[in-house]
């Protein structure tokens, strides 16, 4: 018996379902073990990952919380403990890294090591994973320590660079340059210089209000005049 076009579209689609079916069946016959593989694979891969981002996340507050007590200890003129600052100066964190040798450096120089502080500040500068600006201030602070002993040449090929207006180490590594041109006997230069560094609204205002009297005694006037208010 012939079969009605209806009938022989519902048998295609009974014969389309079973190929389907056999090819589903062959296919996970074939792949299905690699399939859950690959998905377990997947979950471990994802546990770790979160896993790993909340170690890191309390292993960072840790280290906060460390250098929190050091820096706290060193700026009120205490001694921080020792081996928690230099745990802290192999923290993985470069930022934390080098706050820390800065710190242990500066307790060095307070208790009259000098030899030690200069070598820290050294092994800063030559440390090529930390971020410029912590190897530029570990050269103007290694500088200080070692200025009687260099020669005033030195120091300006050393901090030149960085005496620059706008500079982030303007008014530390400027005032060292100009007192190194003072003793070269190069007081056009070191005029300027001091001038220069009085007027930087940047500069902390110690450094300015020092700038500003090495300056006069220049003969150079580095006072700033208010500006008269405009007319409304």
């Amino acid at each position: 018996m012939a079969l009605t076009p209806q009938n022989s579209q519902a048998f295609m689609r009974e014969v389309d379902d079973a190929v389907r079916q056999d090819q589903l069946l062959g296919f996970w016959q074939r792949y299905g073990r690699w399939i859950l593989v690959a998905v377990v694979l997947g979950l471990v891969a994802f546990g770790g990952w979160l896993y790993w981002q909340h170690y890191s996340k309390t292993q960072s507050e840790i280290v906060s919380e460390q250098m929190d007590a050091v820096l706290t200890a060193a700026a009120g003129g205490g001694t921080p403990d020792a081996k928690q600052l230099d745990a802290l100066t192999k923290a993985d964190q470069p930022g934390y890294r080098a706050s820390a040798l800065l710190t242990q450096a500066g307790a060095a120089s307070r208790k009259g090591d000098a030899k030690g502080a200069i070598a820290l500040y050294a092994a800063m500068v030559a440390d090529a994973k930390l971020d410029q600006p912590y190897r530029d201030l570990a050269l103007i602070r290694q500088t200080a320590l070692e200025f009687e002993a260099l020669k005033p040449q030195q120091v300006v090929d050393r901090l030149k660079p960085l005496a620059i207006e706008g500079a982030p180490w303007f008014g530390s590594a400027g005032e060292l340059v100009a007192i190194a041109y003072m003793k070269m006997g190069k007081t056009d230069l070191a005029g300027p210089m001091f001038a220069g560094i009085a007027k930087d609204a940047n500069v902390p205002q110690s450094i300015r209000s020092r700038a500003r009297q090495m300056a006069g005694l220049m003969g150079i006037d580095a006072v700033e005049i208010p500006a008269e208010p405009s007319e409304g």
